[in-house]
């Protein structure tokens, strides 16, 4: 799993078995459609694991959150996540 920063300063996370090759891939614009109108890209952060599907699981994960807490993760600042977690509020009928 992988987040990259863009040059309009935003970030792009995915998921690859091939981190190099797929990073070459986005500043030749045959990567993702999000990032091809924001190159050049570069990797800031990532994680490694044993399979793609854990990785994928994580790069969904990590999609849904907010940037301040994309930014403690890459940090490292990890005791602040819970608190950077959305809060989903139900609607008392």
């Amino acid at each position: 799993m992988y987040i990259l920063k863009c040059c309009d300063d935003t970030y792009y996370t995915g998921s690859t078995k091939f981190i190099d090759r797929r990073i070459e891939e986005h500043n030749k614009g045959i990567g993702a459609n999000y990032t091809k109108k924001k190159l050049p890209v570069i990797l800031i952060y990532f994680e490694e694991y044993d399979r793609i599907d854990y990785a994928f699981n994580r790069e969904k994960q990590v999609q849904g959150w907010s940037r301040k807490k994309k930014e403690a993760l890459m940090k490292g600042e990890t005791h602040l996540l819970p608190k950077l977690a959305k809060k989903i509020f139900s609607k008392k009928i």
